[in-house]
């Protein structure tokens, strides 16, 4: 349905819902939040759903499951309908119109790596090192590694997750090469020439694969950083708020299809979702408690209470004992974070572009293109009005969206200082000494 017909149908007040019961998957991490509150508050019965929530093995299955219509949407790395949308691994039309989170992923290294930095890193009047920490303190380990013939292998959770991409970001910002995509030729690696060689981990199983040996640090949400300082295995150096803040994380998908076939369903979806997260930021993160000790049910994240409330109210620990206050290191509706942003999605585009994923040189009107087919602004606009007009909302709590472009101001709060206009994609890849930019190809 297009936004034209949307639009009349908000004129006539949102229709029933087509279909009532539903099943969403999940992978247990925390910022699969909204999900867990909107089915656990009763903002989803509100809407005249019943829904069922179900953990997934990996995003893989997860995502296939909503391709072959097993589960009606799910938690999604903000990465994958835009990865499906343009054939990067499977290949399906699927659309986002609600933004879960911003902020909630860490680098976090195994011990033994982190002692090896720890000579490189500045420390303040406290005795304490500086943050953030760069990568330039992790590359004369890594060349230290490399010249005795030691691949340094590190963990991510998907190929288009924003965990590979800002592990990357993070890496290249040091000077370090994170490897690239050659699809053209077969190689989806992602280890073309790689100071760094990185695999895929599911989140879960980050820490004992470090704890065992395999990966030397990894990329990941919560609560798996945090788990490594409970552990005592690894040391998080790094918050993806320090490496781009407000950076965002998961989405909530939708095959096209399904969302062309039940649009009230759809609309009424997103409206509890939105009330959801609403209700995890409030009072300055009042419910926050409240919602670590629903979280900590195995049905959802099934981790230790105390190890989700590390990040989750606020603070979060680096080195064992050193904990330090990150207010926003889990947001869900401040900052406009649930608006699904052309410049979001196209920010993904061009970490694909640079790592090789697209193999080939884009115009920036084909970066739009592809934004606007998976972001769907449109859809969540009718969510935010309906909330409205049930007196549940207020108009500030969201964009105004009668002047609302979807792109974001030129934004800066980058570790390597570089600001970033969605509007200019090519001008932005440009910018990088490490990255595919131009026509450049493998």
């Amino acid at each position: 349905m297009g936004s034209g017909a949307l639009a009349n149908q908000a004129l006539a007040g949102l229709g029933e819902p087509e279909k009532e019961e539903l099943k969403f998957g999940f992978i247990k991490l925390t910022d699969m939040a909204p999900l867990a509150i909107a089915y656990e508050k009763g903002f989803f019965e509100d809407e005249g759903l019943y829904v069922t929530l179900e953990a997934q093995a990996n995003w893989k299955v997860l995502l296939d499951r909503v391709i072959d219509g097993q589960l009606d949407g799910a938690h999604m790395l903000a990465g994958q309908p835009l990865g499906a949308t343009i054939g990067y691994g499977s290949q399906a039309n699927i659309i986002t119109a609600f933004s879960m989170d911003l902020n909630g992923n860490g680098i976090t290294v195994s011990n033994a790596i982190w002692e090896a930095m720890k000579p490189n890193i500045p420390v303040g009047a406290d005795d304490k090192p500086v943050h953030p920490i760069k990568a330039d303190a992790l590359k004369p380990v890594v060349a230290k590694y490399r010249a005795e013939g030691k691949p340094f292998n590190m963990g991510m959770v998907f190929p288009v997750s924003t965990h590979n991409y800002e592990l990357r970001y993070w890496l290249a910002a040091g000077g370090i090469k994170p490897g690239y995509y050659a699809p053209a030729r077969g190689d989806t690696s992602g280890q073309l020439d790689a100071d760094v060689l990185l695999s895929v981990t599911p989140p879960p199983q980050m820490p004992a694969t470090m704890e065992a040996g395999t990966i030397y640090g990894y990329c990941v949400g919560e609560p798996w950083n945090q788990q490594a300082v409970f552990k005592d295995i690894g040391v998080p150096v790094v918050t993806d708020y320090e490496i781009w803040r407000n950076n965002p994380e998961k989405v909530f998908g939708v095959s096209q299809d399904w969302a062309e076939k039940y649009p009230n369903t759809h609309i009424r979806v997103v409206k509890a979702l939105i009330r959801a997260a609403k209700w995890l930021d409030e009072n300055n993160n009042a419910n926050r408690p409240e919602a670590v000790q629903i979280l900590a049910q195995p049905s959802y994240v099934g981790a230790d209470a105390n190890v989700i409330a590390n990040s989750m109210t606020g603070t979060f620990e680096y080195e064992k004992g050193d904990r330090r206050p990150v207010p926003d290191f889990n947001v869900f509706f401040r900052h406009n974070a649930t608006y699904p942003y052309y410049s979001d999605a196209i920010w993904y585009l061009t970490q694909m572009r640079r790592w090789g994923q697209i193999a080939e040189g884009k115009p920036d009107s084909w970066y739009m293109d592809i934004a606007k087919k998976v972001y769907r602004p449109d859809i969540y606009a009718l969510a935010a009005q309906s909330l409205i007009e049930d007196g549940l909302m207020q108009p500030t709590d969201f964009p105004d969206f009668s002047s609302e472009t979807g792109f974001k101001p030129e934004q800066t709060g980058f570790i390597d200082g570089v600001t970033y206009d969605g509007r200019q994609p090519n001008a932005y890849l440009n910018k990088f000494a490490i990255g595919l930019k131009g026509e450049e190809t493998l």
